[in-house]
């Protein structure tokens, strides 16, 4: 007979785990959620990968790198001098780790004032029962728990090369990527997703000598392809280098670094000696331990938990969300499939408009789109009328010295609907989110434009590339 008894349990602590947990316990449900993330002492870390390698360490690296370009290359245009600068790595992991360590620590925070119960282990399905699904805690202690409903949140791993695994100190995942002691002088990524991006431009930033190995023959496939264009023009204009069409052979890691040999655009052999590699070839779904055969849990061909549009399994009462079921892998698409399932438990309608999930590279400059690209109009059929508008001419962008990219906006031909809006520039993460509300209440790109916007602002390229659509911008 299991130990505890609980109306939720959530396995998985991660953004769409701890979000799911909560969220229950406002609606009345006495929760448990557990995770087996460990901090450097060993004790609990909740937050997931996003937390604990790879949203939030990540964006702080990006800050740190960010402040030291600025401070080395761009500072004396404001009339700045500065003079023996230095940079201390370890002190920069060690602000990473900190703002890790203050973000774990407000999930438990959130915990106890939500009277959530944290279990801290791995979770794994023993059994179903009268009273709902036995669920092992294998950790420091062993115990048992049941859930009435369980709600999987287990999350993705970083997917290694093939005849090349991760160790962590040359063939480096997003985990090590954040670890590097030191500013490598020669540093290759393998894959141009996000995560390596993200890495890319940090180490570049601190002085690394950075190439990008792609198959695609397109660079960021997935990205508007204008926006994608001007993305690779900055990114080559800063020295990151990044080789297209390629095919990756034999890689080799030894106590020297790490030999890649690849195939380039044109079939011509290639090798690559690099101090480290990160790998970024994108993320498999986490079942690792959870024992889904106890239960008859069904998984797809990728190993990704089967779910419906609600976020339903196969079996009765057991939801999966997040990185883990169908869907991009995003932290914020999980936290929204958190809510919508403890709601949905609750006899609630949750939401989830996949439709209008934003998306961001926190690059400089930065990307972020919601909708659809251009590409997928004209494969689709449909008509369509874009605007863009660039933040050269913007006033605020200029104030900033950052006048890099341009905000995109594709509406509908007939019913000027806005259909996607994409941005390459500065703050793009947090400009996109006007987007983001516009199309979920259905706006046209005149809303957006007949909106008055603060003057002098970012923003202001939103208005004048709804403008655009039109024709009419004012600025430009």
């Amino acid at each position: 007979m299991a130990d505890k008894q609980f109306d939720v349990v959530v396995i998985g602590g991660g953004p769409g785990g701890y979000i799911a947990a909560i969220r229950a316990a406002q609606l009345g449900f006495n929760v448990a959620c557990i995770d087996e993330w460990k901090n450097a002492k060993g004790g609990p870390a909740l937050g997931g990968t996003c937390t604990n390698v790879g949203c939030i360490p990540s964006k702080a690296l990006l800050q740190s790198s960010e402040h030291y370009e600025h401070a080395g290359k761009h500072f004396a245009d404001h009339g700045i001098k500065v003079e023996g600068l230095g940079l201390d790595v370890a002190k920069m992991l060690a602000r990473k780790d900190t703002v890790v360590k203050q973000n774990n620590d407000g999930i438990q925070f959130l915990f106890k004032k939500n009277k959530v119960a944290s279990f801290h282990g791995r979770g794994s399905f023993v059994k179903a029962t009268d009273a709902g699904y036995e669920i092992k805690v294998s950790g420091a202690s062993e115990e048992t728990i049941v859930g009435q409903h369980v709600i999987v949140a287990t999350g993705s791993n970083a997917r290694a090369l093939p005849g090349a695994p991760f160790d962590e100190e040359n063939i480096l995942s997003n985990d090590g990527a954040l670890r590097i002691g030191s500013v490598p002088k020669k540093l290759a990524l393998i894959g141009s997703g996000v995560i390596g991006l993200e890495m890319g431009s940090v180490w570049r930033r601190l002085g690394a000598e950075v190439t990008v190995l792609e198959a695609l023959p397109t660079f960021l496939g997935a990205v508007d392809e204008q926006i994608a264009k001007e993305a690779k023009k900055a990114f080559d204009k800063q020295g990151l280098k990044i080789e297209l069409g390629v095919k990756v052979g034999e890689v080799k890691s030894s106590a020297k670094g790490v030999s890649i040999a690849y195939e380039n655009a044109k079939g011509e052999a290639q090798s690559l000696d690099v101090d480290k590699l990160i790998v970024s070839i994108g993320r498999v779904p986490n079942t690792i331990g959870l024992n889904v055969e106890a239960v008859g849990l069904k998984l797809d061909e990728r190993g990704a938990i089967v779910v419906d549009d609600d976020c339903k399994t196969n079996l009765p009462k057991v939801w999966a969300i997040g990185d883990v079921v169908r869907g991009p892998m995003l932290a914020h698409k999980a936290e929204e499939e958190g809510v919508a399932v403890a709601e949905r438990i609750a006899g609630q309608h949750g939401h989830v408009n996949f439709n209008t999930i934003p998306w961001v590279i926190y690059t400089s400059p930065e990307i972020a789109w919601v909708g659809q690209t251009e590409q997928q109009l004209k494969a689709s059929g449909r008509a369509y009328k874009a605007g863009t508008f660039p933040f050269l001419a913007n006033g605020r962008a200029r104030a900033l010295g950052d006048t890099t990219g341009m905000v995109k906006f594709l509406a509908d031909a007939a019913t000027d609907e806005i259909l996607g809006v994409h941005i390459v520039g500065p703050m793009a993460s947090e400009l996109i989110s006007e987007a983001v509300v516009a199309m979920e209440f259905k706006a046209s790109s005149e809303d957006i434009a007949r909106i008055c916007h603060a003057h002098p602002s970012l923003s202001e390229a939103t208005k004048e590339a709804a403008l655009a659509v039109d024709k009419r911008t004012l600025n430009f």
